[in-house]
């Protein structure tokens, strides 16, 4: 009998078929949870008004960016976010109406955790790591006590992942450019994008899409380029933001001296760009030629197309995301919500036992939930991320992932 409930036990587990029952009850228990934190847990304050007050002069009719400021500050995210918001603005009062806006996010988090189980179950990610999706503490307070952007540019990110990963690119590509004009972070997934659609569809169709995802930033932004484009621009993707030493979750460790110097901002650029440029020499794998090859090859008209996994599409935009984060000036803690639901799967794809993911992952959920950040946990920061990017380097990304048509016919066609 004992041996017979250890099987049972190591097959629920294992064995993705299992998924199919153990994802609903988990997305059930989790909204138990979010009502359970919106009861208990005191809202408090951090963003949520500054949001409502640009939003009001929006609505009054500026449109000039550099004039749309709050009490914490200026509006610093592209024009979607500005949408979105206002849409929240009227549903909630003006924002008075927290405990509905409250419930309006839980309602976000829940739909964004059905997405990112639906991505893990078509990527065959084993049972086990399924309940790490619905257990973060930080990730609750990002969407459900917060009501930070981040939540709506994360659900925006999965959504375009899972498009990806059913190959409809068109769909996936715009959904995702809509993300960036959420929050710039998900600019992260530029390099990862680029590759997947250049090994997917070829050149003059990555062109197109690339020439779609500007198109949706354009006219998003028509209303503020008008008033002032400068201006926008400026704002809504500030690349020279000077960060604050007392909010940094990741690079505490080095010191407030180290941390604002010009020396430290360059070594971080510099490692992102070695990093991404590694990691590439793998990505093109199912090209079955080397980076030089494949790109000669691309630019002749030679390149011949790859029918790509799943999992493979889904470990090099989440590895694309996760060297960018490692390798950010400063994270804050809204930040998490990117990084929360990529964690599992990449310690997953990483090769390392159950075990070592949970310690892993547990160590990380520690450090994000240290306030303020110490040494110790912007430490523990970094190295969980070094583990993910480096574990799926050496492990997963392996050659059976993709295969290159040797027809030349796109099996992998945009929808």
């Amino acid at each position: 009998m004992a041996l017979t409930a250890k099987s049972f036990a190591y097959d629920v587990l294992t064995n993705q078929r299992h998924t199919r029952w153990i994802a609903p009850l988990l997305i059930l228990g989790d909204a138990f949870l979010c009502a359970l934190v919106i009861w208990k847990v005191a809202y408090t304050e951090i963003d949520w008004t500054t949001y409502m007050q640009q939003i009001s002069l929006y609505i009054s009719g500026e449109r000039d960016y550099t004039l749309i400021k709050g009490s914490t500050g200026p509006l610093v995210y592209p024009a979607a976010h500005v949408y979105i918001y206002t849409l929240l603005f009227h549903l909630t009062d003006g924002g008075r109406d927290i405990l509905l806006g409250q419930a309006l996010f839980a309602v976000l988090y829940l739909a964004t955790l059905i997405v990112v189980v639906a991505c893990y179950r078509e990527t065959g990610a084993p049972p086990y790591v399924f309940p790490l999706l619905a257990l973060s503490k930080r990730l609750h307070s990002i969407f459900v006590l917060r009501m930070f952007n981040d939540g709506v540019a994360a659900f925006a990110m999965w959504v375009a992942i899972y498009l990806c990963l059913r190959h409809k690119w068109t769909a996936g590509i715009a959904v995702w450019s809509f993300g960036v004009a959420i929050k710039m972070t998900l600019v992260l997934f530029v390099p990862a994008i680029a590759v997947l659609t250049l090994l997917s569809l070829g050149l003059a169709r990555s062109i197109s899409l690339g020439a779609i995802a500007v198109l949706i930033q354009v006219l998003l932004a028509i209303p503020f380029l008008q008033a002032n484009a400068t201006g926008y621009l400026s704002r809504a993707f500030e690349l020279s933001r000077q960060f604050l030493f007392k909010w940094t979750v990741n690079w505490r460790f080095v010191g407030e001296e180290t941390f604002l110097s010009r020396e430290f901002s360059l070594g971080l650029l510099v490692l992102h760009i070695s990093l991404l440029a590694i990691f590439v020499g793998t990505w093109l794998k199912p090209s079955g030629v080397n980076m030089f090859h494949f790109l000669q090859d691309t630019l002749q008209g030679r390149q011949q197309t790859a029918l790509l996994s799943k999992s493979f599409i889904m470990t090099v935009m989440l590895s694309s995301l996760a060297i960018g984060l490692v390798c950010a000036r400063s994270l804050h803690y809204q930040f998490f919500a990117y990084l929360a639901w990529t964690t599992p799967f990449l310690l997953w794809r990483a090769g390392l036992h159950p075990v070592l993911i949970y310690v892993v992952w547990a160590l990380q959920e520690w450090a994000w939930n240290v306030f303020p950040s110490s040494s110790a946990s912007s430490a523990i920061v970094v190295l969980s991320l070094a583990v993910q990017i480096i574990g799926v380097y050496f492990n997963g990304l392996g050659e059976a992932d993709g295969k290159s048509d040797k027809s030349g016919r796109r099996k992998a066609r945009a929808q």
